[in-house]
């Protein structure tokens, strides 16, 4: 398959193993763990993104007429819209009812993680921007006869580029917290209002006066004996909230293994026994939270766990921002703000394509609207109090 300039060709691998580590890596980058080689092998390797849960790899690699790797696409054939956190059911329900098929699709993600970054990886010094990979996958889409592909979590530049080439673009919301150089946590509070101050310090020490004993644990402290515990704290989340449980216990161990030193898990430990725990990625410039979970009750031990150790451990590091992951406006008293999110989408289905245009151009605006009137609930002083 080629793009618009013949001296380009793209293929379509069913494994990241049939793509080199190193060559892979130079397209991707080092400043975000989740669309590294070592990051998208131990989802694969250890059967989470598969068959079983119906995301197929696609990985997308385009090719000079040299056969140098100029860019690759992290990219899965799906049956179903879920583990995406860009929701297009309705989408797929529509064209179902006009007697289309919305499945399979193609779709441009990092599975099960919500996780804003690169996603149209290109090589350093490659004379193609994103809009040359996303004509490629375009073209791979209606080659394969798919419904449609999507591009989630983008970057903002990725997204006006691929808005400039034709693909819909819709916008998303989530809460993030930024760190303009504060020297520790209590630097960190008294940007706050005192009201909101005062909330926060509660919390924490509530939270540290349980009886518990927290770790921040990395690299070679993380053992298997770690991992097994938080394991059973996913598994336990995930039932509670009727979801599927779509990570292995596998992918922890392998996740530690190929990340080393970027894999953070924050521990609450009580009597030696592990009670709960806060996995995270750390990137160049943030540090991700992604899964946590818990057993028995204990007062404010989310707060704590998932977002101020977060908080401190990215001041400690140099780190500008954490990213909690998806939903939760209740962050926005704990320092996390409304920051945007991007994803692209390209439908084959002239019809639903023009429905879903007029959508997004509905929803855009709302989104922003939306953002602006959380922000305007910042915790943070709006004075020189």
């Amino acid at each position: 398959m080629a793009d618009e300039a013949p001296s380009l060709s793209l293929t379509l691998h069913g494994a990241i193993g049939e793509i080199p580590a190193a060559e892979w890596d130079l397209c991707a980058g080092a400043g975000n763990p989740f669309v590294s080689h070592a990051f998208l092998s131990a989802v694969e390797d250890s059967g989470s993104a598969g068959p079983r849960t119906g995301w197929l790899p696609r990985h997308a690699a385009l090719r000079d007429a040299a056969d140098t790797l100029l860019a690759v696409a992290p990219m899965y054939a799906k049956s179903h819209s879920y583990g995406e956190y860009v929701f297009d059911h309705g989408w797929a329900h529509a064209l179902e009812r006009a007697g289309g098929s919305y499945y399979p699709k193609l779709q441009v993600a990092v599975p099960f993680s919500p996780v804003p970054g690169p996603r149209l990886l290109i090589r350093p010094g490659a004379d193609i921007g994103p809009a040359a990979l996303g004509r490629a996958l375009a073209q791979a889409g209606s080659e394969l006869d798919v419904s449609s592909v999507h591009v989630t979590f983008c970057s903002e530049p990725e997204w006006e580029a691929l808005g400039r080439a034709g693909w819909l673009q819709r916008l998303g919301m989530q809460f993030h917290w930024h760190n303009p150089g504060y020297r520790d946590f209590e630097d960190f509070l008294a940007a706050l209002s005192s009201r909101k101050r005062k909330v926060l310090r509660r919390e924490r020490r509530d939270a540290n006066a349980a009886g518990l004993t927290f770790h921040a644990l990395s690299g070679a402290d993380l053992r298997e004996r770690h991992w097994d515990a938080f394991y059973r704290f996913y598994t336990a989340t995930v039932d509670r909230k009727w979801g599927s449980a779509y990570l292995t216990r596998e992918f922890f161990s392998l996740l530690g293994e190929r990340l080393g030193a970027r894999v953070v898990l924050m521990l609450a430990e009580h009597e030696g026994a592990p009670v709960a725990g806060a996995l995270n990625l750390a990137g160049d410039e943030a540090l991700y939270g992604r899964n946590w979970g818990c057993r028995g009750d204990w007062p404010f031990l989310h707060f704590e766990l998932c977002y101020y150790r977060a908080i401190d451990w990215a001041i400690a590091h140099g780190l500008s921002r954490v990213e909690a992951g998806a939903q939760g406006r209740h962050k926005i008293q704990r320092g996390y703000l409304p920051s945007p999110t991007y994803s692209a989408h390209w439908i084959a289905h002239a019809g639903l394509r023009r429905a879903v245009a007029g959508f997004l151009e509905e929803e855009r605006p709302q989104i922003r609207a939306e953002m602006a009137a959380l922000a305007a609930d910042s915790p943070f002083r709006q004075d020189s109090e």
